[in-house]
Formats: structure tokens, C-alpha cells, sequence
């Protein structure tokens, strides 16, 4: 009689506690009222049924989050996959800039914007341009020395020499001669990798270079576009640790034994300069601009629709006649062998690009433009962007008395080439790292 009435006394208990919505309370209740054995009522049992409704409902929300997280995290690994086969094969995503290469690259170069167009550099790393010279005067002295000994060595020297000078006249050298790319190496060489870095740095810094790059060199002469190229790469890739990057480089240059002595010294210079993250394949096309594509083989040599940028550095023609015949030879080669999506790098001293139209070089921003966009029209192009790298800060030229106290006080010193050059008689005074060079990107 006793357990009846307390059951009765729990079962009305409960009965108000869910008229309070004192859920734990009730719970509470129902369990003491089925230790107690007795039957449930009608209420209870639908207390009951609810409670493990909520629970299987619990139970299937916690399977469903943890389905859910599961899918999720795949996914995302998928994603992770697909980007990361994007970069490895295809290529196509750009490097971000790397702010604290970008930082120190303006440091050591001591890269100034003195206006909207025109940016001076008095300065270099050191690291990179001492280590090139070094090896670079290794192999000319191997070279030189072999053909000293050979009759008539200082006549032919003499006369590559007067050769060669003639660029700092305005006129094209002839370049036939046996030394002329010697000379070409002690006077000219550094001075277009110098230029070419920071022709690169700029495209770099503007986020338009990727890991897989097809590069065409129209007038390659011994490749310092390339080298230019390599270096930059070569130390991008040494601040990011985990970037691959493979280049494709094609010359495209008529004088042979400018690419065959510039192809030699890579040889030399990737023996001893071993970059695992920077694969380089190089392919040499021999051939006068002015013939090309006039014979059927000729349109086999470059593919369509291949490469990410075409340079042409320091490749502008003196005389207009020439200059417009070569400019018709290079929009025939964009259309051809450019990307729709690719670039055309163009490099050329301020002087000679002022010569060619007969202009002078002025601080007036608005003439300069006009001068750049009429030159670009010509060439078939659309204008991306322009910069004049100076190393003086200035657009006009100083005088050469006037230039070589301010070279030998604030430009860096060809330290080791100097010296060579020096030797052979090719130079009576120091060399310097010197820039007077637009830096030209276009697109088709």
C-alpha cells in the first residue's frame, strides 16, 4: 500500500514539475518511478518516448556535424590538390611580390623615383654582380690567352675595339670580327645584365612573372637578358625557399659567335653556379631579322602562340629605313609566337630611341610620352607601362667631364673587369655600372 502511494505522490510530482517546465526535475522523477517498478502512466510513457526522441535527435545532429566537418575537410584537401597541380604543371599563377625582397632589392640598387616615369640607380648587390664578374673574367682569360699567341692578335683587338665603340656613337657595329665578342664582354656585357635585372625586377615587382616562363630574345646578342633574368630569379627563389621555376629561353640573333661565346660562358657559369630551384633550357635560333620568315623553313623555327614575353634589348635601329624593315620583321613575330596573354619587354638607351626619331631627350614628361606611345604604335603594340632608368637622376645628358667625376664618385666600380679591360688596352679608365635605358612593357 505504501509503494502505491508513493508512486502516486511521484507521478503527481512529475506531473507538475512539466507544468512548471522543470524538465531535470521530471526527469528526475521518472527515473526513481521506473527503479521503483511500477507501471508508467499514459504521461509518463510520453515523457518517456519524448526523451529518447530528443536524444536520438541529439545523436543524429552530432553524426551529421561530424559527417559534415569530414566532408568538409576533404574537400579542402581537394582544393589543396588542385592548386597545388595548377602549380606545378600548368604554372600559370604569377609569384606574389615578396615585400622584403622588393625592400632590399630598392636598398642595394638604391632605386629612387625622382618623378611619375623616371627612376635613378646609383647602386648594386654586390653578392650577385661580383660573383658573375668573377667568373666571368675566369673564362676570358682562358680564352684570351689562348688566342694572344696567335700572329696578328693585337691588330684584330684594335680593330673590335673601334668596332664595338661605334654604339657609343649611335651606329650599329659590324661585329664580324673574330675577338669582337672578347671585346663585347669587357665592355658591354655587365652593363646589359646590370640593365636587364632591373628590367626584370620591375616586371617582377609588378606581379607578372610566374614559375614556368617562355622566353624569346630577339637580338640576343651573348644572352645578358638572360643572365639578367636568371640572376633575379636565382635570388628570388633564395628568399622563397620552396619555389621551383623552370625557363624556357630561346636567342634569336644573327651574329653566331655572339651566342656561341655566350652560350660557352653559361656553360662555365651554371658549372660553378649550380641553382636546383632555377631550371634553364636554352635553344639558339641563328638568323638576320631581315630574312626572317622570306623562306618556308623559316616559319617552322619559332611556335605559335608560345611564349610569356619577347624581348628585344638594345636592338633599335639607328637608321630609320632599317628601324621600320625590323619593326615590320617584329609584329610579324608577336602575332606569331606571343601569347594572348603574354608581354613584350623592350629595353633601349634613352639617347639611342631619340636618335632614331629624331628627338632630343628633354625633362618634359608629356614629349616623353608622346615619344614612347609613338615608337610602341610602330611596333603594333598596346603601352602597359614605361620607366627611365637613370643613373645620373636625369634625362638629359652631362657632359663627359661632368659624367665621369660624378661615375667615379657615386656608381659602382666594374672592380675585376676594369683590370682586364685595362690589360688589353680595350679601356683607359674605370668601368661603371651605368644605366640610360627605357624599360618598355607592352601587349599585342
Amino acid at each position: 500500500m505504501s509503494n502505491f502511494i508513493a508512486n502516486w505522490w511521484r507521478s503527481q510530482q512529475l506531473k507538475s514539475a512539466l507544468s512548471r517546465g522543470d524538465t531535470r526535475r521530471a526527469v528526475q522523477l521518472l527515473q526513481d518511478i521506473q527503479k521503483s517498478g511500477a507501471n508508467f502512466s499514459w504521461l509518463e510513457k510520453l515523457f518517456r518516448d519524448k526523451l529518447q526522441l530528443e536524444r536520438s535527435f541529439q545523436e543524429y545532429k552530432r553524426e551529421k556535424a561530424n559527417l559534415t566537418k569530414q566532408i568538409t575537410d576533404a574537400s579542402q584537401k581537394v582544393d589543396e590538390l588542385n592548386l597545388q597541380l595548377t602549380f606545378d604543371y600548368s604554372a600559370e599563377i604569377a609569384f606574389k611580390p615578396n615585400e622584403v625582397f622588393i625592400s632590399k632589392t630598392l636598398k642595394d640598387f638604391e632605386l629612387f623615383n625622382k618623378d611619375k616615369t623616371k627612376i635613378q640607380c646609383t647602386g648594386i648587390d654586390r653578392n650577385t654582380f661580383d660573383e658573375l664578374e668573377k667568373y666571368l673574367i675566369e673564362y676570358l682569360e682562358d680564352e684570351l690567352k689562348q688566342k694572344s699567341s696567335k700572329k696578328g692578335f693585337l691588330e684584330d683587338l684594335r680593330i673590335a675595339s673601334e668596332d664595338i665603340i661605334s654604339l657609343k656613337k649611335g651606329k650599329d657595329p659590324d661585329y664580324q670580327y673574330a675577338i669582337t665578342p672578347h671585346v663585347y664582354f669587357m665592355r658591354y656585357f655587365l652593363e646589359g645584365v646590370y640593365s636587364a635585372y632591373i628590367a626584370w625586377f620591375l616586371v617582377y615587382k609588378a606581379g607578372l612573372l610566374k614559375p614556368k616562363i617562355n622566353l624569346l630574345d630577339i637580338g640576343a646578342g651573348s644572352g645578358s637578358i638572360f643572365y639578367g633574368l636568371f640572376a633575379l630569379l636565382k635570388n628570388v627563389c633564395f628568399d622563397e625557399k620552396s619555389t621551383q621555376i623552370h625557363v624556357s629561353y630561346c636567342s634569336f640573333e644573327k651574329q653566331k659567335y655572339l651566342q656561341y661565346y655566350g652560350l660557352q660562358f653559361w656553360r662555365k657559369y651554371e658549372k660553378y653556379h649550380n641553382t636546383p630551384a632555377v631550371n634553364a633550357y636554352l635553344r639558339f635560333y641563328t638568323s638576320d631579322i631581315f630574312q626572317y620568315a622570306t623562306n618556308a623553313s623559316d616559319l617552322e623555327q619559332l611556335p605559335n602562340n608560345f611564349y610569356d614575353f619577347i624581348s628585344i634589348s638594345h636592338c633599335i635601329f639607328a637608321e630609320k629605313q632599317e628601324r621600320i624593315a625590323s619593326h615590320q620583321k617584329y609584329k610579324y613575330i608577336f602575332q606569331k609566337a606571343l601569347k594572348n596573354d603574354g608581354y613584350i619587354l623592350v629595353v633601349v638607351q634613352g639617347r639611342r630611341l631619340c636618335q632614331a626619331y629624331e628627338r632630343q631627350m628633354t625633362e618634359d614628361e608629356s614629349q616623353e610620352k608622346n615619344l614612347i606611345e609613338m615608337f610602341v604604335e610602330e611596333l603594333g603594340l598596346k603601352l602597359v607601362w614605361y620607366k627611365y632608368i637613370t643613373s645620373t637622376g636625369k634625362r638629359k645628358p652631362m657632359i663627359s667631364s661632368e659624367f665621369a667625376r660624378f661615375a667615379r664618385e657615386n656608381l659602382p666600380i666594374q672592380k675585376y673587369m676594369t683590370e682586364l679591360a685595362k690589360k688589353y688596352q680595350v679601356v683607359n679608365h674605370d668601368l661603371n655600372y651605368v644605366l640610360d635605358d627605357y624599360v618598355i612593357l607592352a601587349r599585342k
